[in-house]
């Protein structure tokens, strides 16, 4: 017998008998008696264990993962092991595939007394996992995901306008014809930082040729495959611009096979600032996405929340959005023949516009 079958039989939600089996003050009495009537009918045995580590009273929070971007799971344990270390809180960290196996594993961890959950990519996207957290009343947070359910909270950084600012850079460098590789279709990432590509060409009144945009998956292999096509096609673009730095990676070294150098025939940008992005060759022109102090901002806002319902007050969901900036490295310049179209002042501005080191503070949304 498990948690489940008692929520099932008590018709409550599985956040409620784990309350019960913790003595938490904020259920009510017949609440609590319906469950305990319910865990002595199916014989259910707590785990002493996890029982033991919730009533020493730390925060305990499961980070949730599946298949990501190496680079960016890195930055984000970086940020998880910070914050964990000043304010004490335990973090359990757990890889499951979208889907049952998700489903599963939540359920483990609210049987076994977990606080609140913390979801990376492509996790952050799952609408099955958000229903499934709603319904169990747990806290969360999703981190790189600028989702629309409003009873989860998200950190991240605007990823229409920071992909409209890259493709802004490039044209300010004379680029017209830009390729375009997209991330996971299934992340809401991929297809904000598209909308702000196609976005910018329009502001700009420049055609765009939609033959240009190759889907990708976030991989060295896709962002590879994605530019040997565009690079052998009869009118190859002067620039790409791949939706995260491995993609990038890829992308330059497609273009080398194809017989292209990195950037006098061709500029090849990413997206994150990863480790990719500065120790490949040449490094990257990039957009820095603070994925560390996202993390940390998500955990701390988890933690408030989860003190808020230890207080009896209820939980405050919020959309966090943080600063990104424009790192500019060394695989971009001005197409073959074609003078810069703006100073370099300009060009700096841009950057300093967006710089995630400036006074403006994340914006609460």
């Amino acid at each position: 017998m498990t948690a489940t079958d008692v929520a099932k039989l008590a018709g409550v939600s599985q956040m409620t008998v784990s309350r019960v089996i913790n003595d938490d003050s904020r259920v009510k009495e017949n609440t609590r008696a319906i469950v305990t009537s319910a865990i002595k009918k199916l014989g259910y045995e707590p785990n002493k264990a996890a029982r033991s580590l919730v009533s020493a009273n730390p925060i305990r929070i499961g980070l949730l993962y599946s298949n990501p971007n190496s680079t960016f799971l890195s930055k984000m344990l970086i940020g998880v092991l910070d914050r964990a270390r000043q304010s004490d809180t335990q973090v359990v960290i757990m890889t499951c595939d979208d889907g049952p196996d998700a489903v599963g594993t939540v359920t483990g961890l609210i049987e076994d007394g977990i606080d609140g959950i913390l979801l990376a990519p492509p996790l952050c996207d799952s609408k099955l996992l958000f229903e499934m957290l709603i319904e169990n009343d747990m806290p969360a947070v999703t981190v790189g995901s600028r989702h629309e359910e409003k009873q989860i909270s998200a950190v991240f950084i605007d990823d229409r306008s920071a992909a409209a600012t890259m493709v802004r850079h490039l044209l300010s460098l004379g680029h017209r014809r830009i390729g375009f590789i997209m991330g996971d279709p299934n992340q809401a990432a991929s297809h904000l930082r598209m909308a702000g590509f196609t976005k910018e060409f329009k502001k700009a009144g420049i055609p765009f040729d939609q033959s240009l945009v190759i889907p990708g998956e976030f991989s060295f292999r896709s962002g590879f495959e994605a530019a040997e096509q565009l690079m052998q096609s009869q009118s190859p673009p002067t620039a790409i611009l791949a939706s995260n730095d491995d993609m990038a990676a890829g992308a330059i070294s497609a273009a080398r096979q194809c017989g292209f150098r990195i950037p006098q025939d061709v500029s090849i940008c990413g997206f994150d600032d990863s480790l990719m992005a500065s120790q490949f060759w040449p490094p990257i022109t990039t957009i820095h996405q603070p994925i560390d102090r996202m993390t940390q901002v998500a955990i701390e806002h988890l933690e408030n929340n989860i003190r808020r319902l230890r207080s009896g007050i209820e939980r405050n969901t919020r959309h966090i959005e943080l600063d990104f900036s424009l790192v500019k490295r060394d695989s971009d310049s001005c197409p073959p023949g074609v003078d810069q179209l703006i100073d370099s002042q300009k060009t700096g501005n841009i950057a300093r516009k967006y710089r995630s080191s400036s006074s403006r503070k994340p914006t609460v949304m």
